[in-house]
């Protein structure tokens, strides 16, 4: 099997997985950020300005956070079901553009993005350093990239448990639950502005970096 077919079935699979949850996704995701994740979605969706695209948009979860700061969106995933619900989300905002498609091979312009959002999707993507790339490369100069990701914990107890049932999330919910996003978008070429960690045992990432100009 080439590499290039490895991808297409694994961008295969992870579509059939969030096909397969997009109906209890919403409930699901709102209840982990209230009992871990907090508010990273809400911050992450402040940080957007200009033209946005919006990796692995899911169900449209931020689409009503983002602000007049924002002229236009691109909201690009993987999995139609999922696009289906963030389609009912949008309905009524001119602004945003939803596209079925893979993030680690957008289908836009160099230099087209002013902000490119990803909340809760390095964790999920086959190839994480592509998807860097192509943010990287879609971008403007001195354009932002923002991400809300989950990744290892800062309490040991918690690294441990992460990594005991990671290959049960990877292989059930495509999840890889001890990705530090960071090093990939410094492998991309972005220069990264600041890190936080924030949600219950800092478990979540709250990076902001930029294309240098």
């Amino acid at each position: 099997m080439t590499d290039s077919e490895k991808v297409e079935n694994e961008n295969a699979r992870v579509s059939r997985i969030f096909d397969e949850m997009s109906k209890n996704y919403d409930r699901g995701m709102g209840l982990v950020e209230r009992l871990i994740l907090g508010p990273a979605r809400h911050w992450a969706a402040a940080q957007a300005r200009g033209r946005v695209v919006e990796l692995a948009v899911g169900t449209g979860l931020n689409l009503p956070l983002y602000g007049p700061e924002v002229e236009h969106v691109v909201g690009i995933d993987i999995s139609p079901r999922m696009l289906e619900l963030a389609r009912a989300k949008a309905a009524a905002d001119p602004r945003v553009e939803l596209r079925e498609g893979d993030v680690q091979a957008l289908d836009l312009p160099d230099a087209s993005a002013d902000t490119v959002l990803s909340t809760f999707t390095f964790c999920t993507v086959p190839d994480p350093a592509r998807a860097a790339a192509e943010a990287h490369r879609v971008l403007v100069p001195g354009g932002r990239v923002v991400l809300a990701e989950h990744g290892p914990s800062t309490n040991r107890a918690l690294r441990a448990l992460q990594r005991g049932i990671e290959p049960l999330s990877i292989r059930f919910g495509a999840d890889h639950l001890l990705r530090d996003p960071v090093p990939y978008l410094t492998e991309a070429g972005f220069v990264v502005d600041d890190v936080h960690r924030t949600g219950r045992m800092g478990i979540v990432f709250r990076v902001r970096a930029h294309k240098p100009a």
